[in-house]
C-alpha cells in the first residue's frame, strides 16, 4: 500500500484574510514573487500601452488567459511550481497558477490583488480526467481579486481562447468594472460552472491547505495527480469529448 502523501506546511504559504486593506496586498511574497526579473519583464510588456490601472488589468487579464494554456493533467506537488515567475517560463497551467499569476503581476504595477478560492462542479471536463478523479468537483478552483476603482474586482483569466473556441464555450471577458467569473452555460445553453461552495480569500497561495485537501479527496492524486501518464491536450479532449449537460447537471 502507498503511503499518504504529507505536505508540511511552510511558512510562505496564505493564510485567510486577516486584513481588508488594500495596501496589505501589495509586497511580493515566495509564490507571488513579482520582485523576479521574469515576472516584470513579462508585466511590462502586456501593460506596456495601458494608461490606468484598469487598463492595465485587462491587459493582464486577456496576457495569462491566452499567453498559458488551461491544463489540468500535470497538476504539480512542488511548491516552486506555483511561483508566478515558474508559470510564466512554461507555456500551460491550471486556475491556481494562473490566477496567482495574474495577481503577481498586478503587484508589480502596484495594483493590489489577492487570491480567491472555491469548490465547483466543472461541466467543461473530459472522460479522461472524470475517471481519473472519480467525480466533476473540483476543490479550489482559483480565481483572483483586484482593486480597482475604490473596490475588489474578481478575474478568472484561466480557460484560453482556443480551448473555449474548441470545447464551444464562450471566453470569459472582463472589464475592469465588472466580476469576471465564469458563465454558468456554454454557447448552446448547457450548463458548464456551478459554483458550489466559497472558500474565501487569501492573501497568497495557501499551498499546504489545498494539497491536503486534494490528498483525500482524490484518491489517485497520489500517483502524480490523476495517474495520467500523458497530459496530451486537454483542449483536443474537451472538444472531442463534450458531453451535452441539462441545466439540471444530466446529460443529455
Amino acid at each position: 500500500m502507498k503511503k499518504p502523501i504529507v505536505f508540511d506546511q511552510k511558512q510562505q504559504d496564505g493564510k485567510p484574510l486577516e486584513s481588508n486593506d488594500p495596501r496589505d496586498f501589495l509586497t511580493p511574497t515566495w509564490y507571488m514573487d513579482w520582485d523576479n526579473p521574469v515576472v516584470q519583464q513579462y508585466t511590462a510588456e502586456k501593460a506596456a500601452s495601458a494608461d490606468d490601472d484598469v487598463s492595465k488589468a485587462i491587459k493582464l487579464f486577456y496576457g495569462v488567459r491566452d499567453d498559458f494554456l488551461y491544463s489540468p493533467y500535470d497538476i504539480s506537488i512542488n511548491r516552486e511550481d506555483y511561483r508566478a515567475s515558474a508559470l510564466i517560463q512554461r507555456s500551460h497551467g491550471w486556475c491556481v497558477q494562473k490566477s496567482l499569476a495574474m495577481a503577481a503581476c498586478c503587484r508589480a504595477l502596484g495594483i493590489p490583488a489577492r487570491l480567491g478560492y472555491a469548490d465547483v462542479k466543472n461541466h467543461l471536463t473530459t472522460p479522461k480526467l472524470r475517471e481519473s478523479m472519480g467525480t466533476d468537483y473540483f476543490s479550489y478552483h482559483g480565481y483572483a481579486e483586484i482593486w480597482l476603482n475604490g473596490r475588489w474586482v474578481k478575474a478568472t483569466p484561466v480557460f484560453n481562447l482556443t480551448l473555449c473556441q474548441k470545447a464551444k464555450v464562450k471566453p470569459q471577458e472582463f472589464d475592469g468594472h465588472e466580476d469576471a467569473l465564469f458563465q454558468e452555460y456554454d454557447q448552446v445553453g448547457h450548463q458548464h460552472m456551478e459554483y458550489l461552495q466559497d472558500r474565501g480569500v487569501y492573501s497568497d497561495l495557501p499551498f499546504h491547505e489545498i494539497m491536503t485537501d486534494f490528498a483525500w479527496r482524490y484518491p489517485k492524486y497520489q500517483e502524480q495527480m490523476w495517474g495520467i501518464v500523458d497530459p496530451g491536450d486537454f483542449a483536443n479532449d474537451a472538444a472531442q469529448n463534450r458531453q451535452p449537460v441539462t441545466t439540471a447537471g444530466q446529460a443529455a
